[in-house]
């Protein structure tokens, strides 16, 4: 039989092929030559034809039937045999193929093996591809080899003492003594090595990361190689970009997180070299941002110095200027992570924040966003929303809804007065209605409402703002509900705020038909028209007639909804003229109570003037039904009340409130008030809300941001973190701002958040800003709970957490006893 080619000329040929048909027949002629040499037992040319068949493989054809002439090459006693057979063994075995275990025996001859390079080898093919049965097999020769003095064996058995130790845990405590002395090795992948080797002992074992910083000292050993690595002249050996090693220094600073993380004598032990290298480390270069990175989160994670923390956040605020585009996304990462426990450190970069919204990267852009609206406090409102507000302009779609979202919570939650408050509402609507939460309408209608002085501005604000313009639906919504209340204002001309704009009754009207008319406008904006209309009739003098023509038009409208209305407002005018009156009269003050998820949480979003925080005892009496008793049962105790009752006060309650089912699907709360009548739009009556007014003036004390946030929830790859701040007006008050994040790799869909506290406490749950928890960490859901401690007693809560993910529903409860003493006492 001739000898088959070279893998050279295999390689050239192959090449050759034009089209991918002629490639797969030059592969399957050779694969036909190398069975046949197979099956003949051609021991000359097995290594030139399992390198053969390695590089097919590499090229996406099979080669499985390759696998037990590499065990052969393996077994012989040349070099290159064993160098191509355990190369081939690791491309084309693993642990699913019983052949594997084979190998076992050869491994273990080859660990003892005279020849260092030979070891080497083996030690390369178990680190790769041992089994957990191999792993306990042949760690003992692992052990001898990793006390061995040949470095070059050394750092490799320290790479496979890792694998060993992720597949069999338990075999960790073996490798135990080999480890001691292996900081005190000169050579760089040693030490390298072992650190990566001490690093994956610390993250699988409490017990061994107590043991390190206990009894071993670690951390003054590695603070010792760190620093020689920072003071070390030019070492050609080790030199990248004029830095010494930064392979190995990156090394040692994420061991140094691992061993610093909740240990004060450890970090403190750290703090100085942690400095040394913030500061020493030259910028110009990529591989010094690396190091200054890793740095940073050390500094972040373990309990360092506060002027430690602020040289770390100043580093950050460098990379918002370097002209990479992935070092400035790591920047906006890890500050979008330290707002919360060092906000007045990242305020000072604030106006570089600000500028990477205009980034054209839209990594860069959403994560810029997401930390401008972390920035946002009482005190930098006005200039945040303008720079926000610009950017919702001029943002790309994608944007525009999250975008839309961050304002109103941030404007629910600081707003300066509630003109400016009403100014920026409706500037978003005007910028990017079409993108806006279904309940923003709602809300700005609650907010107008609650605000009496500002009737007449607002309406004639809303009125200019929709002149020959009904692209933004909400707009036209909250405009056309607006104008039926306030109408009369719009055309007596009171505003005080701005200039009065002179209106007739039948320009008003005019805009209200040409809505109604408009073929942008949605089923709903029409019905909102129609009710204005119907409204101005009690509100109008001279143009009664002409509403009743136009009521009556549509009283054969194609659109059911818009029917129905206009049939039952001729019903007013005909038979019940009487009542038109009473039954159109302007809305009270009113509050709302907003479905979330299967379970009613009262969230109030509007503004009331600043007023002195009361605790009003709820009316005794006797409760209505069994069911409160069943969740108070469901929640651990009679001591714990859901959020605010928001029953009306004309059923009696229990000690508890009309308990809101909070953790099932029982409604325990009376229905709001029934509206007079259908004219009434949107149907929201409740009664004042125990926390309003908090919002009214600048909420949070600066003070108090310091607070430390907590883990509540971790969990099957979601993450639920409190922050807190305290209230200025009120010190019994606790604002909580709950993150939700998802690790996974989908997104967590239909989220809902739900928390009860003792009866002793009062809670308010604010909305959310979104139902989906984005996968891999890209995002967060913010949502804001008000929590009323008269007594300052210890907080406790119950949490219930509800989503869809992978296409199963998931439901979790959780207790949280640990919040800080800060912010409760």
């Amino acid at each position: 039989m001739p000898a088959p080619i070279r893998l050279r000329e295999l390689i050239r040929t192959i090449r050759t092929a034009r089209t991918q048909a002629e490639e797969r027949e030059m592969i399957q002629k050779e694969c036909a030559a190398i069975r046949s040499s197979f099956r003949e037992e051609d021991n000359t040319y097995r290594c030139r034809n399992v390198a053969k068949l390695l590089y097919m493989h590499m090229l996406g054809y099979p080669a499985h039937f390759g696998q037990l002439e590499c065990l052969k090459l393996i077994a012989s006693q040349k070099f290159t045999d064993k160098r191509i057979g355990y190369l081939g063994a690791m491309l084309l075995l693993d642990e699913r193929q019983d052949v594997h275990l084979l190998m076992t025996n050869c491994i273990k001859n080859d660990l003892n093996h005279s020849t260092q390079y030979v070891q080497g080898l083996a030690l390369c093919t178990l680190g790769c591809m041992g089994s957990s049965e191999m792993c306990r097999d042949l760690a003992g020769e692992v052990e001898k080899l990793l006390k061995t003095s040949n470095s070059y064996l050394r750092k490799k058995a320290a790479l496979c003492a890792v694998h060993v130790i992720r597949k069999v845990p338990e075999l960790m405590e073996m490798f135990l003594p080999a480890t001691k002395n292996l900081l005190n090795e000169k050579n760089h992948g040693v030490l390298h090595t072992s650190v990566v080797l001490l690093t994956e002992m610390c993250e699988r074992s409490p017990d061994m990361l107590a043991h390190f910083r206990k009894n071993e000292k670690l951390v003054p050993q590695l603070v010792r190689i760190l620093k020689n690595l920072i003071m070390s002249g030019y070492s050609p050996e080790h030199d990248v970009s004029g830095i010494s090693d930064p392979f190995l220094q990156v090394r040692i600073l994420r061991l140094l997180r691992i061993l610093g993380r909740n240990d004060d004598d450890s970090s403190e032990a750290m703090n100085d070299i942690l400095a040394q290298v913030a500061t020493n480390t030259e910028t110009s270069k990529n591989v010094g941002n690396a190091i200054l990175y890793e740095t940073v989160l050390t500094i972040m994670d373990i309990k360092s110095e506060s002027g430690l923390r602020v040289l770390a956040i100043n580093i950050l605020g460098r990379f918002l200027l370097n002209n990479d585009k992935n070092i400035r996304y790591v920047a906006l990462t890890s500050l979008l992570k330290t707002v919360q426990t060092d906000h007045n450190a990242v305020q000072r970069h604030r106006s570089t924040i600000v500028d990477c919204l205009k980034d054209l990267d839209v990594s860069i852009k959403r994560r810029a966003m997401e930390l401008s609206f972390a920035l946002v406090n009482g005190n930098n409102i006005r200039g945040m929303m303008k720079e926000l507000l610009y950017f919702l302009d001029s943002c790309e779609p994608e944007f525009k809804a999250d975008c839309a979202s961050g304002i109103f919570l941030a404007a629910e939650k600081y707003a300066p007065s509630k003109r400016w408050h009403i100014d920026t509402i409706m500037r978003v609507l005007t910028t990017a209605g079409s993108y806006v939460r279904d309940d923003a309408v709602p809300n700005l209608i609650q907010l107008i409402t609650n605000s009496v002085e500002m009737h007449a501005y607002t309406v004639q604000r809303l009125y200019k703002a929709i002149l020959g313009d009904y692209s933004q639906q909400p707009l036209v919504q909250v405009a056309a509900w607006c104008i039926g209340e306030y109408g009369d204002l719009l055309v007596s001309g009171q505003c005080e705020e701005e200039e009065p704009i002179q209106v007739t009754e039948d320009e008003v009207l005019d805009i209200l038909e040409s809505v109604l008319i408009s073929n942008m406008s949605t089923s709903v904006t029409r019905g909102y028209a129609l009710t204005a209309i119907m409204k101005l009739s009690t509100r109008f003098t001279c143009t009664v007639n002409r509403i009743k023509k136009v009521v009556s038009i549509y009283g054969s409208s194609i659109d059911v909804e818009l029917q129905q209305r206009a049939v039952e407002y001729n019903a007013l005018f005909k038979k019940y003229d009487h009542m038109r009156s009473a039954l159109l009269e302007r809305m009270p003050v009113m509050e709302k109570v907003t479905t979330n998820g299967p379970t009613e949480i009262v969230q109030t979003n509007g503004e009331t003037d600043p007023t002195p925080l009361e605790t009003k005892p709820p009316p005794s009496g006797p409760q209505p039904t069994s069911q409160a008793n069943d969740l108070l049962d469901l929640l651990g105790g009679n001591d714990i009340t859901p959020v605010i009752p928001t029953a009306p006060t004309s059923k009696p309650a229990s000690a508890g409130g009309e308990l809101l089912d909070l953790l099932g699907d029982i409604n325990l709360t009376g229905a709001p008030a029934a509206a007079p009548a259908p004219a009434s739009v949107p149907q929201i009556s409740q009664p004042p809300f125990l926390l309003d007014g908090l919002s009214s003036q600048p909420l949070f004390n600066d003070i108090a941001t310091g607070i430390p946030s907590i883990t509540a929830y971790s969990k099957n790859g979601l993450k639920i973190e409190f922050t807190f701040e305290r209230s200025n007006t009120n010190p019994s008050v606790t604002v909580i701002t709950i993150q939700a994040s998802n690790s996974t790799e989908l997104d967590m869909t239909d989220f809902v958040f739900q928390a009860a506290v003792p009866k002793t406490f009062q809670l308010q749950l604010l909305s959310p800003s979104s139902s989906i928890v984005p996968a891999f960490n890209t995002g967060t859901i913010t949502q804001v709970i008000k929590v009323l401690n008269p007594q300052k007693q210890q907080l406790r809560m119950r949490i219930k957490l509800t989503y869809n993910h992978k296409g199963s529903a998931m439901q979790d409860l959780a207790e949280v006893n640990n919040f800080p003493p800060q912010s409760w006492q």
